[in-house]
């Protein structure tokens, strides 16, 4: 089984056709994808609210999408207004977590804001994936540890950053860590699950910005065990986001 932990849907506003979602539904075929988690371009970058009601009404297109829910931590009213509304009733199968991304919404994870769109996604019971580059993957980690219950995934596993991710597993129990990233250096994966274990990595692709083989590649690289790659392509997915 794979699950994609981390993926997009809707216009990206670089030069790339990939705003239908067929073209998250052709990767899914093409490279066997069993589940999907996509947040809406439109909320990340632009407008959360209309974002997320944009892709309410693109998930019923393929029973493998899940949706992630993109909180802006300057916004935060409207944004338990659309946990309130898109959890609600049967609409709570369709979303698996929340989103946020700290670049566009301008909002550092050291800073007060970004823990309060924690304690506000913990709140409603969300994993939330989090955008991380750099030294900000020990930010998340920190932010983790004084959230009470918070369970936060670290969107790239810091990138350029990805060294500081032992560290970072260190500082707290609830983070998790996904690797995807355009420019991926080898052997990091490998180097990381040795030293970390395989029980707080996750499979991500970051499509439809990047093609799924990239992260595939990747993964292939770190030639995972057996027990490795079940925990990384899809248990770890499983039991953090209630799969």
């Amino acid at each position: 089984m794979l699950i994609d932990v981390h993926a997009h849907w809707g216009p990206w506003f670089f030069s790339m056709d990939v705003a239908s979602i067929d073209v998250n539904i052709d990767g899914l075929n093409r490279f066997g994808i069993d589940l999907q988690l996509v947040s809406a371009i439109e909320a990340i970058v632009y407008d959360a609210p209309a974002g997320n009601r944009s892709l309410a009404e693109q998930l019923p297109a393929d029973p493998r999408l899940r949706g992630m829910i993109v909180v802006d931590p300057r916004r935060l009213d409207e944004a338990r207004k659309d946990l309130d509304e898109l959890l609600a009733g049967d609409g709570r199968a369709r979303w698996a977590g929340a989103k946020i991304h700290s670049e566009y919404s301008r909002t550092p994870i050291s800073t007060p804001p970004m823990q309060a769109a924690i304690e506000l996604t913990t709140e409603y019971g969300l994993p939330t994936l989090v955008h991380t580059w750099g030294d900000t993957v020990l930010d998340l980690a920190d932010v983790a540890a004084r959230v009470p219950g918070a369970r936060v995934l670290a969107g790239h596993m810091g990138a350029s950053g990805w060294p500081r991710v032992p560290e970072a597993a260190e500082r707290s129990d609830r983070i998790w860590f996904e690797p995807c990233w355009s420019a991926p250096e080898a052997n990091r994966i490998r180097w990381i699950l040795d030293r970390i274990g395989p029980d707080r990595m996750m499979f991500g692709t970051d499509a439809t910005l990047i093609d799924p083989s990239v992260a595939l590649g990747a993964l292939e690289a770190a030639e995972l065990t057996p027990e490795e790659h079940a925990a990384v392509t899809h248990a770890n997915a499983q039991a953090l986001f209630g799969l």
